[in-house]
């Protein structure tokens, strides 16, 4: 374990937290396990070296497993690195990301930053555009480092998954998304036309401004149009954040995925975010007044609870960012070597949090297959809650084989309650109220699996349902 600062490798690690320092090595700090956790799962991975507390992390066994250089490094040097008053047990160093403004895709929505200046309110705007499905997201010249560790840290991950265009004054990204065929809307609080009566389709660039001084005229009356987000009440306006995530979202609604709007995939997420929310709320408070009076047994039941619903959580997430990237047009699958045989094993650890799921079984052939393990293991997911919820008997069996360059994943169950005719049913995104399970599961699932010429379907064969995965083998 290194416990020295002055360690070459650390020294080199915390000289990032300065952007000089970033700029000449072209590297940055990845804090937080969330922040790890996405650039693993990007392809290529986007971390080079991990600062660790505990060798056994699960992201830093991840790590070593893919060749990462990992670094365990006692609590003053894990100080040391991040720049939070509660130090994270978990540091990346990344290699830089962004990309040129030629690069920025020509069709969707892009958000360009004029003079933002706080870390909080950028890294909250990147993280909405991902979610959004947004083409990119453009940082003026005078904007805050995208690679500041406050920055990345509110991106909570979004910088590894959509186009990042760093330090282009602001007249020149919009003569540049102009002549690419983007219509350009300067976002105003005292804007002439309402975001809701504003044509918003097809490929167009927000233009945000500063916190405190909003755009200057010169940007203003370089765009096509000046916007507000109209609200109500007596506040004088909406934080930068807040307005921009409305913009983006309301890009994304306009959309539409598949004939169904993402106004209902989002009400439907958050239906099923709100169960596991007040779940670990629950818990969290019973933790915080009960703490001296309960048993281990029952913090440790409370504390895995909490895990487990924080997954679920996580899971939904998931689900909602692929819907908004499928209706987007920008979702890129990022195929490796993936022993599904594994995979099936650690969902099935993963759902032995909850005494009341059934068992998952796997019996089939393990591969490996060359697909994209983190969609694979979200639509597993997807498949296992599923089918807690519409069959009742035995355990889930998942299997896999692979024919004619193409993979099918099954997961089965007995004691179906739909029949082959409804079955179709359970594909479609469903608003909150009408009946169990998870409103968008499958109907993503499908989505993700069309968007990579594979497909999706269920059958019911005596009384046993079966969902089906089938794509290409990359």
């Amino acid at each position: 374990m290194i416990s020295s600062t002055k360690n070459p490798k650390v020294a080199a690690a915390a000289r990032l937290r300065k952007r000089a320092f970033r700029d000449e090595d072209r590297r940055f700090l990845v804090e937080g396990a969330q922040g790890v956790r996405e650039a693993l799962d990007a392809a290529p991975i986007a971390i080079d070296t991990l600062f660790v507390e505990d060798e056994l992390h699960e992201l830093a066994i991840r790590a070593r497993e893919r060749g990462i250089d990992i670094v365990r490094a006692a609590g003053p040097v894990m100080a040391r690195l991040t720049s939070t008053i509660t130090p994270q047990n978990i540091v990346g160093v990344a290699p830089y990301v962004d990309v040129t403004l030629d690069a920025v895709p020509s069709t969707g929505c892009v958000a360009v930053l004029h003079e933002v200046r706080d870390p909080g309110n950028a890294g909250t705007i990147v993280r909405s555009a991902d979610a959004a499905g947004a083409a990119a997201v453009v940082f003026g010249a005078a904007s805050v480092d995208v690679y500041n560790p406050k920055t990345v840290r509110a991106c909570a991950g979004s910088v590894f998954h959509l186009p990042i265009v760093r330090d282009v004054p602001t007249a020149d990204a919009i003569a540049g998304l102009r002549a690419s065929g983007h219509r350009i809307l300067a976002m105003d609080a005292r804007g002439s036309n309402s975001l809701y009566t504003t044509d918003v389709s097809g490929p167009v660039a927000f233009v945000f401004g500063n916190e405190a001084h909003g755009l200057p005229q010169e940007v203003v009356s370089s765009a096509d149009a000046t916007v507000r987000v109209p609200h109500a009440g007596a506040a004088e306006s909406l934080n930068l954040a807040a307005a921009a995530t409305i913009c983006l979202f309301e890009h994304a609604r306009r959309r539409g995925s598949k004939g169904e709007s993402l106004e209902t995939l989002i009400a439907a997420a958050a239906h099923d975010i709100r169960s596991p929310l007040t779940a670990m709320k629950g818990f969290g408070y019973a933790l915080e007044k009960r703490w001296p009076d309960m048993t281990d047994e029952q913090r440790a039941l409370m504390l895995t609870g909490i895990v487990h619903d924080a997954d679920r959580m996580d899971q939904i997430l998931h689900l909602l960012v692929d819907a908004a990237r499928v209706s987007g047009g920008t979702l890129e699958p990022y195929p490796d070597r993936c022993d599904v045989g594994e995979l099936v094993t650690s969902i099935a650890e993963l759902q032995r949090r909850d005494p009341e799921h059934p068992a998952i079984e796997w019996a089939g052939d393990p591969g490996p297959y060359f697909l994209d393990p983190v969609r694979l293991k979200t639509a597993l997911l997807a498949f296992a809650e599923s089918l807690v919820w519409w069959a009742a008997d035995g355990p889930i069996v998942v299997r896999a084989a692979s024919a004619d360059g193409m993979v099918e994943v099954t997961a089965s169950r007995d004691g179906s309650s739909v029949d082959d005719d409804s079955a179709e049913g359970l594909f479609q995104a469903r608003r909150p109220g009408t009946g169990g399970g998870s409103k968008i599961g499958l109907f993503v699932v499908r989505a993700v699996a069309e968007a990579q010429d594979g497909r999706a379907w269920a059958t019911v064969d005596d009384d046993r349902l079966t969902l089906h995965l089938s794509l290409p083998v990359a």
